[in-house]
């Protein structure tokens, strides 16, 4: 099999996501590699995950305490990664929804940091083999992500108040779906695999004494054979039309 040409790491990157560790799940592989090519990324979670786990989050905790802890472990991973910017919106975990006011908001976020790419997941996917179905907050953070970069963030009248805030429109120039059953780009992570795990391994609340290593470095082995590369993260990159 011939390799393509892994792509250009973009030079603004905003990697938008339902929870916190959904990214370091994900793409933080891919995010550590565009941090060392030179990349300005800034992280957004939807919601805060207050939901929390059901396997590690102890009986005696509040949503109020939780949201504080996961904020604060989410900081944390972005600081392994090279990230220097988080945007909590402070959506209701376990119940998110693709909302016009939802829309608003992502759409204000890419106006104000102009990315030339935005990460985020695949909202066509709703099964990952038979044993994982994905979570409905993702598939609405992605569906709501997508809507925001096309057509809402690139049209003037569209939310036209934000014209008013100083927020003219932009035309985001690649979308990178992670998850999806097309994947057509595959990143080579292996030098930064490391650091994705460390970054995850952050995520305290969530992991509890658990080790992600073997799960993370299998993903990635199996993902990166698809393209005789040792570590790979998998995407369907879309290049938009000016």
């Amino acid at each position: 099999m011939t390799r393509r040409k892994e792509p250009a790491a973009p030079a603004r990157v905003l990697s938008i996501h339902a929870h916190p560790d959904d990214q370091e799940f994900t793409v933080a592989g891919t995010l550590a590699k565009w941090v060392h090519a030179g990349s300005r990324i800034v992280t957004v979670c939807l919601t805060s995950g207050e939901a929390g786990s059901n396997r590690f989050t102890p009986p005696d905790m509040t949503p109020e305490r939780l949201v504080k802890i996961r904020e604060e472990e989410q900081r944390a991973a972005c600081r392994v990664l090279g990230i220097d910017e988080v945007v909590f919106l402070g959506q209701p975990d376990g119940v998110l929804q693709p909302t016009i006011a939802l829309r608003r908001d992502l759409t204000r976020v890419i106006r104000r940091h102009r990315p030339d790419a935005v990460v985020c997941g695949d909202p066509t996917v709703r099964f990952y083999g038979t044993r994982y179905m994905n979570h409905p907050d993702h598939r609405a953070a992605a569906d709501v992500t997508l809507d925001a970069v096309f057509p809402s963030a690139e049209t003037r009248f569209i939310f036209p108040e934000l014209l008013a805030e100083g927020l003219e429109p932009h035309h985001v120039r690649e979308v990178w779906l992670v998850g999806s059953e097309r994947a057509d780009t595959f990143v080579d992570i292996a030098a930064v695999l490391a650091i994705k795990i460390g970054a995850l391994r952050e995520h305290r609340s969530q992991m509890g004494d658990w080790d992600p290593s073997a799960m993370i470095r299998g993903w990635a082995r199996r993902q990166g054979a698809r393209r005789r590369l040792r570590a790979a993260e998998a995407f369907r990159r879309m290049v938009l039309e000016d």
